[in-house]
């Protein structure tokens, strides 16, 4: 793979696609680009992406400023439909921008050369991880300053400049070093398209001192990229008890809407996949609950794994999704409908007609959420207990960002009105990003009142929380916090009523020895899959979750 400098365009196929099973049929999807005209007066490579930002709906755009980059912030500032936010660090400026892409489709963070682009980038794979469209911009060298084999400053201390790119190449799935403006619009257009298209984080470095630079091109118009996708199952025809389950691509493929169409159409039952909680309703009336295994209640397992049919939309198994591999699922029982592809047994075959016709059945299932516990005065506090307060909070009005830990595995018992958002990153679980998401996704849903539950280890651990929030207090009376041992109620009536319009940071306190049961039988699950010996026979059993693994990582 090249990456694409000055005149070369070489780019990375579409990644990460989950199943490539044999004799699968496929069908490519492409996300459309809406077309916009520059005006040639401010034709400048600064104004021309800070443009391209407004079109994509990048309206915030997260930056720690340094000297590489600050001719470019000056244009971004002067764009009046970008809003520019500085965070502490590279890092959660990242982590910001993931959390605006989960609400808006798109995020964009604004760092400097190297020493910026290094510390962000854990940001960045943690994106791409979850296929989010994050778009990396780095303020580069002075182009003058390529070949002449000097040490930069925020370098590593050699002359080669591409220790940044080549640690990105990674984690993204376009990379393109702008060094002269004639190519700089083809290759900013490129990249952003890909990145709408893929789902998945994108690198543009430009030369600190491109930015200000008109040049014709910057007015042209960008292409339009469209495709679709028109296929049916017909043995699905011919089955009795099927069930769909909503995966977390389904955000990527911006199919929630259809998603619920076909599940409205079918009348098959439906569950959603731990990471895909909050993307699937929950008040649907056929909805069974989070599928996850061993993990799941006994009865959304027994749905799913007696199926005759399973048709997994937007799914990615993993390890954790999979409970240590050990999902009672048949390869021959499995279509896997991706956002490029759709999956499906061997000795089946698609039909292009009569989708919703084929699919019309009836499956009616309902499902009673497990009953929390009473909260008594003056008992100590239980997670439980707190989580009934947090089920009391939601509405379509919020959104929930949870912490993987103890606090995701008890958010998926938390029924989630409609439109109530929900936030998890699953697949690359890096400490502290709930911390910068919550300001990224804030800023992108401003509609909403954010909910973050974060354990004390993704925090800071062990740190007093109340006096820190006290330090960061702006004097605008916009931040409250209180330490709460059982009289949580007390604070949540509080944060969600004369202090609703502040940032309110509740410390709660609970039992040392209060664990997720649920937490403890997935860890005693992948640590047996992990510990397993090597044993060059898989299980039968085993072998179709281990092809889904090592097809979404390394096809």
């Amino acid at each position: 793979m090249e990456t694409r400098i000055s005149t070369m365009d070489s780019r990375k196929p579409a990644s990460n696609n989950v199943c490539s099973l044999p004799s699968s049929g496929v069908s490519v999807v492409q996300n459309s680009v809406a077309p916009s005209l520059i005006a040639s007066s401010e034709a400048t490579l600064g104004c021309h992406l800070a443009r391209r930002l407004v079109e994509i709906g990048a309206t915030d755009v997260f930056s720690v400023p340094g000297d590489f980059s600050l001719i470019l912030l000056d244009h971004l500032i002067a764009e009046p439909g970008l809003n520019i936010i500085g965070c502490c660090n590279e890092l959660n400026a990242g982590y910001a921008a993931d959390g605006f892409a989960r609400s808006r489709g798109i995020g964009v963070c604004v760092v400097t050369f190297t020493v910026g682009g290094l510390s962000v980038i854990n940001a960045i794979a943690g994106a791409y991880s979850e296929s989010l469209p994050v778009i990396c911009i780095v303020g580069g060298p002075n182009s003058n300053d390529y070949g002449t084999n000097r040490i930069l400053h925020h370098t590593i201390g050699l002359p080669d400049f591409s220790q940044e790119l080549r640690c990105f190449h990674a984690v993204t799935c376009d990379q393109a070093v702008v060094s002269n403006v004639e190519d700089a619009h083809e290759l900013i257009n490129t990249a952003i398209s890909t990145a709408l298209k893929e789902s998945k984080p994108v690198y543009i470095s430009i030369s600190c001192n491109l930015s200000a630079i008109p040049h014709p091109t910057f007015s042209r118009q960008p292409r339009d990229l469209e495709a679709a996708v028109d296929a049916t199952i017909e043995f699905l025809h011919k089955v009795v008890k099927p069930v769909m389950v909503g995966g977390p691509k389904l955000r990527v493929a911006k199919a929630y809407e259809a998603f619920v169409e076909l599940a409205d159409a079918c009348g098959y039952a439906v569950a959603a996949m731990p990471s895909a909680k909050g993307l699937v309703p929950e008040n649907h009336p056929r909805f069974i609950s989070i599928y996850w295994g061993g993990v799941s209640t006994a009865f959304c397992a027994g749905i799913v794994e007696s199926a005759d049919a399973y048709t997994f939309a937007g799914s990615i198994f993993n390890d954790y999704s999979s409970v240590g591999y050990s999902l009672l699922l048949k390869k021959e029982k499995a279509i896997i409908v991706q956002p490029d592809r759709v999956v499906i047994p061997m000795d089946l075959r698609l039909g292009v007609s009569n989708a919703t016709q084929l699919l019309m059945r009836t499956t009616a299932v309902s499902m009673s959420l497990m009953a929390f516990p009473k909260c008594e005065p003056n008992e100590p506090l239980w997670v439980n207990v707190l989580f009934k307060h947090i089920q009391a909070m939601l509405s379509s009005d919020t959104a929930l960002i949870v912490v993987s830990g103890d606090s995701w595995f008890n958010s998926q018992k938390l029924k989630l009105p409609e439109g109530c958002g929900y936030e998890f990153q699953m697949q690359y679980r890096s400490i502290g990003w709930s911390v910068g998401a919550t300001l990224g996704y804030a800023q992108a849903a401003k509609d909403k009142r954010v909910i973050a539950c974060i354990g004390d280890g993704s925090f800071k651990i062990n740190w007093n929380y109340t006096a820190l929030v006290d330090a960061i207090h702006n004097g605008e009376e916009k931040c409250w916090t209180t330490k709460s041992n059982n009289n949580t109620c007390g604070a949540i009536e509080t944060a969600t009523g004369s202090k609703e319009d502040s940032l309110c940071f509740i410390e709660v306190i609970v039992h040392k020895e209060d664990t997720s049961k649920d937490l403890l039988k997935r860890g005693s699950r992948v640590s047996a899959a992990n510990g397993r010996p090597p044993n060059p026979f898989v299980d039968s059993s085993l072998q179709f979750l281990n092809e889904l693994y090592y097809a979404a990582f390394f096809n």
